[in-house]
């Protein structure tokens, strides 16, 4: 389906998904593998909870709340960067792309930085089933981080050429919406790991 243009420049038709079909497909079924992870997690959680607490205890607020931080500025210059896209407003655009991209990397050093802290003391996966649980969910929600860095990377780099090809704005549709559901993804592990007593 292509795209109308009014006012406020060219938006999806009434009815359409932002960017391709399929990729809501991948997004769906990989919300459903998170959330059996999560319900195993609590699982898990409720059969031995005073370990779980006393686990939970030895991760800093600071660093998750700093992440979260993060990916919701992220989450912010992405979906301004589809705004921008929509009006013609390439060089808006770009930039709000390379924030995206920024803060994403700044979430990688982040997350690095909270790792390195706890293998320094010995703290690994093995050490307990909360840190298994710990290292497993944010290991792959990295990994998603990781990724999601490298496409708007790849975007940004995209967007510089002379003149927009057809399709480019349901790309930056579809890799937006990738990076949401990274954005979904941690705003619940974050109080499910960090917070949760």
């Amino acid at each position: 389906m292509g795209l109308t243009t009014t006012s406020r420049g060219r938006l999806p038709e009434p009815g359409r998904l932002p960017g391709v079909e399929g990729v809501w497909v991948f997004l769906g079924a990989d919300l459903v593998i998170f959330c059996v992870l999560f319900v195993s997690f609590m699982n898990d959680r409720r059969a031995q909870s005073a370990l779980f607490e006393k686990s939970r205890l030895t991760l800093s607020h600071t660093l998750g709340g700093a992440d979260t931080l993060i990916l919701l500025t992220s989450s912010w210059l992405v979906a301004l960067a589809v705004g921008a896209a929509r009006r013609d407003e390439r060089k808006r655009s770009r930039i709000c792309l390379t924030g995206g991209f920024l803060t994403g990397a700044a979430f990688v050093l982040s997350k690095s930085v909270e790792y390195g802290e706890k293998f320094a003391v010995g703290i690994t996966p093995a050490t307990d089933p909360f840190y298994m649980w710990y290292f497993t969910l944010t290991g792959m929600h990295l990994a998603h981080v990781v990724v999601g860095s490298c496409l708007l990377a790849a975007l940004r780099v995209r967007s510089r050429r002379s003149a927009p090809r057809v399709g480019d704005q349901v790309l930056l549709e579809s890799v937006a919406s990738f990076w949401h559901l990274v954005d979904l993804l941690w705003i619940i592990m974050f109080p499910l790991l960090y917070l949760t007593r």
